[in-house]
């Protein structure tokens, strides 16, 4: 399945909050992905709080990104 992401909030531990286009909020947990490539510099605060919504997914200012089925089928939902 295949959703866009509308939204991203970065929050504590390297976690970010995502709402998908059918309106659900999902919790991501980028630790398992910081030991990897590009996204070892995402350890650096300034550039994780730099994500943003980019085309249907995710990306930070050293241009890593996401594919969107990764974000849906690895984060878990919140119920509010």
């Amino acid at each position: 399945m295949y959703l866009a992401v509308k939204s991203v909030k970065p929050i504590d531990n390297y976690n970010l909050i995502l709402t998908f286009e059918n309106g659900e909020k999902r919790q991501f947990d980028m630790n398992p992905f910081l030991d990897k490539g590009i996204f070892k510099e995402l350890r650096d605060p300034s550039i994780f709080n730099s994500v943003k919504v980019s085309f249907d997914t995710i990306q930070w200012d050293n241009e890593a990104d996401l594919d969107p089925e990764i974000l849906y089928k690895h984060s878990k939902k919140i119920t509010e």
